[in-house]
């Protein structure tokens, strides 16, 4: 006889509901259970090539074969509820991939330190978190290794380009990345200032005024389309402040909302914000 394609799966959700049917009103059983709706996607995957390869810089001196990168936006924190998703990922990689999980790395980046996550590690899974170099933090007790880098704290000499990647940057610090930048791939670069510019507005126009220091960080935004994009913004800000202007020599006469609105192309909740501040109830 022709052996059949035996359906083993539905036959053991069968049979745990049958081992478990004393309590079959207090439990719910789901089959094949989609855990998302869209790919699992890791943020970075970084692979040695070759695998021997000795990395004596700073942020991957602890790489093995496989290592897995989890970035955090400047505004969010590395939580518990990461650091096991990220570990999941990497279990997964090891059996998708067939990587040995003692060849795999995790490395969460952040713009800040996260006390919550790190006192779980201690507390609860007995693990040791120790402060290895600038703001870099290995996490000691589990098969894969684990840092944790707090961004900010890491030296611009030795890792511009990641303590450079958040928001509050100083015009000095900008027209340091600036400088860098005109040596690098574009490919790289213009994503890079897409980001920083648009997180940092007030210190890239304060240093646009440095003289002749803003030279380089001029070549790179034009280089990446950015200085056509800051100049027409900075053209839009100029209409928009002489509107307002406008705007508030009409409510000082006594025009109504609806003509200052008419006359002027501002936004209702601009007019009536504007209202609000120089009408005061007597």
């Amino acid at each position: 006889m022709k052996q059949e394609n035996i359906q083993w799966h539905p036959a053991f959700v069968g049979a745990i509901q049958l081992e478990l049917a004393e309590y079959r009103d207090s439990l719910e059983f789901i089959p094949e259970f989609q855990l998302t709706m869209e790919p699992l996607r890791i943020d970075c995957v970084v692979i040695k090539k070759p695998k021997g390869l000795v990395i004596k810089k700073n942020i991957a001196a602890m790489f093995r074969e496989v290592n897995i990168l989890e970035y955090k936006s400047p505004d969010r924190n590395v939580s518990v509820a990461d650091f096991y998703k990220v570990y999941a990922y990497a279990c997964l990689y090891s059996y998708i991939n067939k990587c040995p999980i003692t060849g795999i790395t995790i490395t969460f980046v952040a713009s800040r330190l996260p006390k919550k996550l790190f006192g779980h590690l201690k507390n609860d899974r007995g693990y040791a978190v120790e402060e290895t170099g600038h703001g870099i933090y290995t996490v000691k007790g589990d098969i894969i290794p684990v840092q944790v880098i707090d961004s900010r704290k890491l030296s611009a000499g030795e890792n511009l380009w990641l303590k450079g990647l958040r928001k509050r940057l100083g015009p000095v610090e900008l027209l340091q990345l600036g400088d860098a930048g005109v040596k690098e791939d574009d490919a790289l670069v213009n994503p890079y200032f897409h980001a920083i510019v648009h997180a940092n507005p007030n210190a890239i126009e304060e240093a646009k005024k440095m003289s002749s220091s803003a030279k380089t960080l001029d070549e790179v935004l034009e280089r990446t389309g950015l200085i056509a994009e800051w100049e027409s913004r900075g053209e839009v800000r100029g209409e928009e402040r002489k509107s307002l202007k406008i705007a508030q020599n009409m409510i000082e006469s006594g025009f109504p909302p609806e003509t200052v609105i008419s006359m002027t192309e501002l936004e209702p909740e601009k007019v009536k914000r504007l209202y609000g501040d120089m009408i005061k109830p007597k």
